[in-house]
């Protein structure tokens, strides 16, 4: 069955953050600080979802979709990262997963979306080793309690953005600023993934896959610095985190940092555990120049032109996402397993029409170019299983609070009511006619 769905995040959309046992995370922390998010947003609040799960389970009844892929609040289950579970944070999932497999729908976890526990980010972070192995316990202990029902688990999504913003750049949780010290962040999350399939498989899951947020890169020239510069991009961006998954090595580093001293005898082997699905997030391409004298990195964005925007300014370009899916087949072949396209979407600046409606036209078009760009990709022999759309609702967008809205459903913050957007409606309709093909 292809998997037709949305996908949310549990800070992004739970609020709830001091209720029933639940600890801080590193996202409460950040957003926190004065300063760290637009307006001094935070996901106190977010959607109110903790409270309204069972109205918005209600609205992806009525989209038609068969599967949600929802991410679990690690500091709701273990307020610490480790030791004392709170069952409480368990009750709220289980009945979540009996809801949605009530509607017809399947839940697909995913076990860490960025909020790691602030009492682990204390003892270091994904700086630290040890955090891979109290990760995969996490992992064993949502598994033990849900596993029976819930047939696709997720380890991990887009450990890319999460080291590269909220360690090396500092613009994400945690806020540090480490540039190429921030590689160790990498691989221990690439190594909690490996232990975590491990640990996933002990407990009965049947499938597990990891999400990686990917990008086809674009040289702005022929010349030689640009491309030297885009394979750097290239290597840091894409196949730093698909390479040890489904080749089991790294690709060469050694024109970034001066030892790659935290890789020891076995990891690999771990990380690459076999997979029964590539999650895989397309937002953009990405256009690579050479850096100018004495940057910090060896590649600079060039920017694409000559394509429409979202309200982000990301280009929308629907083909890039066939160019991405054709490239991985390309470049890893029989390596590279089943594709679930995790999330695509994009931020508009969606209003209430007098009348309450939302005419989101941009965003139909956008869901339109990229679901007619991946049945190319599909007509040209890759194997993808499923697709969902970032976002069931608007919500808070990270270091951007609420000035960002991906949803199919608009959020008014005030007063948490739900209001289908016009794209919900057309992805509803879609919906219905693919679900009728042998897609």
């Amino acid at each position: 069955m292809f998997l037709w769905g949305t996908a949310t995040a549990a800070y992004q959309i739970e609020g709830a953050t001091g209720e029933d046992g639940r600890g801080p995370s590193i996202w409460d922390t950040f957003a926190h600080e004065p300063g760290r998010t637009r307006d001094g947003h935070t996901g106190d609040v977010a959607c109110d979802h903790y409270h309204r799960w069972r109205e918005d389970v209600a609205l992806m009844a009525g989209l038609g979709v068969n599967a949600y892929r929802f991410s679990i609040a690690w500091p709701r289950v273990l307020p610490v990262g480790s030791g004392r579970v709170d069952p409480r944070g368990l009750d709220f999932y289980d009945r979540l997963v009996d809801a949605l497999l009530a509607a017809g729908i399947e839940p697909v976890p995913t076990l860490f979306h960025w909020d790691l526990p602030q009492a682990l980010e204390e003892r270091g972070g994904w700086l630290n080793r040890d955090v891979c192995r109290i990760f995969a316990d996490y992992a064993a202990t949502v598994a033990a309690r849900l596993a029976d029902r819930v047939p696709w688990w997720i380890t991990l999504n887009e450990p890319f953005v999460h080291m590269a913003y909220g360690y090396a750049m500092g613009v994400h949780a945690p806020g540090r600023l480490l540039m190429t010290g921030a590689l160790p962040a990498a691989h221990h999350q690439l190594l909690a993934h490996g232990l975590a399939v491990q640990a996933l498989r002990a407990a009965g899951a049947r499938q597990v896959a990891l999400t990686n947020n990917c990008t086809p890169v674009r040289p702005a020239s022929d010349g030689e610095a640009d491309l030297k510069a885009a394979e750097a991009y290239d290597i840091l961006h894409n196949r730093l985190f698909n390479d040890p998954i489904l080749l089991g090595k790294y690709p060469d580093l050694s024109a970034y940092v001066p030892e790659v001293d935290f890789v020891r005898d076995g990891d690999l082997e771990t990380i690459s555990a076999p997979l029964d699905a590539l999650g895989v997030n397309y937002y953009n391409p990405t256009r690579i120049a050479a850096p100018p004298p004495g940057a910090g990195l060896p590649f600079e964005d060039a920017g694409i032109t000559g394509h429409p925007v979202t309200a982000f300014g990301w280009p929308v370009v629907p083909d890039g996402l066939r160019e991405l899916l054709t490239g991985l087949k390309s470049r890893y072949g029989t390596a590279l397993p089943p594709i679930l396209i995790t999330e695509n979407g994009c931020s508009q600046e969606d209003a209430l029409t007098p009348d309450g409606r939302v005419e989101d036209d941009a965003r139909v078009a956008y869901l339109d170019g990229h679901l007619t760009a991946m049945r190319q990709a599909m007509a040209e022999g890759v194997d993808v299983r499923g697709y969902f759309v970032w976002s069931l609702l608007d919500n808070f967008e990270w270091a951007e609070g609420y000035h960002q809205r991906f949803g199919l459903v608009h959020v008014d913050f005030a007063t948490q009511r739900r209001t289908p957007k016009r794209s919900y409606h057309w992805y509803r309709d879609y919906l219905r006619k693919a679900q009728n093909t042998d897609t």
